[in-house]
C-alpha cells in the first residue's frame, strides 16, 4: 500500500507554476485561538489531509495550547473551509482576519507544524495567566483612548515590522524577537503600573500573551487592539475614520506588507533614501531581511553586501559548498525571520 504524503514534495518553481495556472481568486486569512488541544500531532495530519484537498496554502502552528494560522483559501472553497473548521469543537466560530485585498501570491504551499507554543515567548507558565488578558478595543475605542495624553501606546511587534509602519506616538521596542520584547517592555514601563496601556500587534495573538504578562506583573489598565492591525485597517476603511496607524503593516507571507497609508517612515538600509520595501538577500546562505530601494537592488543585485554579491557570482557547486559550511556565522546567518507565522 502506498504511503500517504502529508507534506509538499514539489519544487518552488512547480508550485509557482501551479499557482499561476489557477483560474480563481484567493482569500488571505489569519486566525488564532488559545484552546486546549489534546493531540496536536493527530490534528495536524487530519487538517493537512482536509486542507490539501481544498487547495489551501499557508503556514499553521499547532500546540497543546492552541492554533496560529495564516492561510490562503480559494474563494470557491471558502464556505466549505468555514464549515470544516467549525466541525472541530475547539475552533467553532473562529474570528478571522482577512487581508485587505485578494492575493494569490501570499503562499506557495501548505505547511502545518506542531510546536511547543503557538508563539514562542520563552516565559515559564507561572509568568502569566492566558485567561487574564487585557480589555479588547475596536478601532473607535482605540482612537478614543489615544486622545488621552497620559495613555501609553506599545507596539508588540519586532523592530523590522514597526520600522515600516506604526501608530502615532507608539513605543516601538528595538528587538528582533517576541521573546526579547516582553521583558524589554516591562522594564520600559516600570513605575507606570497605574497608567492606561494600549497594546497592538499584527493580528492580536502577541497582545494576548503580552497583556496577560503585564497584568500578572501589576499593570492595572491594560488594553489591546482587538484583531490587531489587520482588523483595524478594515474598520477604519469601513467607517471612514482617519487612520492613526501610518505606513505599512508587515505581514508574514510572500507579500511582506500591506499598505495602510501612503506614509513612508523608513529608509533604504544601503543608501538611506525613503524606502519601505523589505527583501531577503539573494544569497540564500545569508537570506537577511532588510530594506532595499529599486536603485540599490539593481546596483547590488538584490544582495545586502558586497560579500554576498560576490558569493552569488560563484559557480553553483561552490555556492552549495559554502552553504554546507554555513558560510556566515554572524549578522544575516540563515536569517528566515520573515517566514515565521506570527500575528
Amino acid at each position: 500500500m502506498q504511503q500517504e504524503v502529508l507534506h509538499n514534495r514539489l519544487s518552488k518553481e512547480e508550485l509557482q507554476r501551479q499557482l499561476d495556472q489557477e483560474d480563481f481568486e484567493r482569500k488571505t486569512v489569519s486566525f488564532y485561538r488559545y484552546v486546549r488541544i489534546e493531540d496536536p500531532h493527530y490534528l495536524r495530519n487530519d487538517l493537512y489531509r482536509r486542507w490539501s484537498d481544498m487547495k489551501i496554502l499557508g503556514r499553521v502552528y499547532l500546540a497543546s495550547e492552541g492554533i496560529n494560522a495564516q492561510i490562503s483559501v480559494p474563494e470557491p472553497q471558502w464556505d466549505s473551509f468555514v464549515t470544516d473548521l467549525n466541525s472541530f469543537k475547539p475552533f467553532v466560530d473562529m474570528p478571522f482576519k482577512i487581508g485587505l485585498r485578494q492575493q494569490k501570491d501570499s503562499f506557495l504551499k501548505l505547511i502545518i507544524r506542531v510546536k511547543k507554543q503557538i508563539v514562542a515567548d520563552g516565559l515559564p507558565s507561572e509568568e502569566y495567566d492566558i485567561e487574564n488578558v487585557g480589555k479588547h478595543l475596536d478601532a473607535e475605542e482605540f482612537h478614543c483612548a489615544l486622545e488621552d495624553p497620559e495613555t501609553l501606546v506599545v507596539d508588540m511587534r519586532n523592530n523590522y515590522e514597526s520600522e515600516i509602519g506604526h501608530f502615532e506616538g507608539a513605543l516601538c521596542p528595538d528587538v528582533e524577537t517576541f521573546r526579547e520584547e516582553l521583558p524589554w517592555v516591562r522594564k520600559k514601563l516600570q513605575g507606570k503600573e497605574k497608567k492606561k496601556i494600549l497594546l497592538y500587534c499584527t493580528g492580536g495573538i502577541r497582545c494576548e500573551k503580552a497583556s496577560a504578562y503585564l497584568r500578572h506583573h501589576g499593570f492595572e489598565d491594560v488594553n489591546q487592539l482587538h484583531g490587531g492591525i489587520i482588523a483595524y485597517a478594515h474598520q477604519v476603511q469601513k467607517k471612514g475614520l482617519r487612520p492613526r496607524f501610518r505606513g505599512k503593516n508587515f505581514v508574514f507571507d510572500e507579500r511582506l506588507a500591506e499598505q495602510i497609508t501612503d506614509d513612508v517612515l523608513s529608509e533604504c538600509h544601503q543608501c538611506n533614501i525613503p524606502c519601505d520595501t523589505h527583501v531577503n538577500c539573494r544569497n540564500v546562505v545569508c537570506n537577511l531581511l532588510f530594506l532595499q530601494c529599486e536603485k540599490c537592488s539593481e546596483q547590488h543585485g538584490g544582495c545586502c553586501s558586497e560579500k554576498c554579491q560576490n558569493r552569488i557570482q560563484l559557480p553553483e557547486e561552490k555556492q552549495k559548498k559554502a552553504e554546507k559550511k554555513n558560510f556566515y556565522s554572524g549578522k544575516g546567518a540563515v536569517n528566515s525571520r520573515c517566514k515565521l507565522p506570527v500575528s
